[in-house]
Parts: structure tokens; C-alpha cells; sequence
């Protein structure tokens, strides 16, 4: 029994320190104007793979896709597809965007 008390503990207090990170991030990012949802359901990704031991997932520009990326679900699909990646996303680089595509290192 006190196992289990230890376990549902433990879930309460991650899933609290989760969602007061979420939320952290969330608001610094509304406040300043610079709210990406792709870069925060990378660091949410981040967190969940990471919590599960699974690979360091390494971050690299598209070697080909050109030219602006406004639509993260066609640089997914061409990363997965084209280039073997995991997944793929639009961030922004200088003055506008470009398609990374995630790969486990």
C-alpha cells in the first residue's frame, strides 16, 4: 500500500511541476509577443521524451526543402519522408523561416 502512495505522490507532484512550467512558458511567451507553438510542443516533447529515456533528438535545416516555411505540416511530412527524420517543423531563422527536420542523434 505504501508503494502506491509513493507512486500517486509522485504523479501528483510531476504533473503539478509540469503544468506550472506549461503555464510559465506559455505566459512569458503571450506577455513578450514571441509565442511560437511549434517551438513550445517541441519543449513539451522534449519533456515527455525525456522522462521516458528515449534518444537525444538532434536538430538540423532542412537539406531539402527551399525557401520560406509557413506550414510545419508539409516540413514534417517532407522531412519524415524525404529525409528519414522523425519529424519536421517551421522555426525562425533571421529574418524569416525555415524547415528543421529532428533526428535521434
Amino acid at each position: 500500500m505504501a508503494k502506491n502512495t509513493k507512486v500517486s505522490a509522485f504523479l501528483f507532484v510531476f504533473l503539478f511541476v509540469f503544468f506550472l512550467v506549461v503555464h510559465s512558458v506559455t505566459a512569458f511567451a503571450i506577455r513578450f509577443k514571441c509565442f511560437d507553438t511549434d517551438m513550445l510542443l517541441k519543449v513539451i516533447a522534449d519533456m515527455v521524451v525525456g522522462m521516458k529515456g528515449i534518444e537525444k533528438v538532434c536538430r538540423r535545416r532542412s537539406k531539402t526543402w527551399s525557401g520560406y516555411c509557413g506550414d510545419s505540416k508539409h516540413c514534417d511530412q517532407q522531412c519524415r519522408e524525404w529525409e528519414g527524420a522523425e519529424h519536421g517543423a517551421c522555426h525562425h531563422e533571421g529574418l524569416g523561416r525555415a524547415c528543421f527536420c529532428y533526428f535521434n542523434c
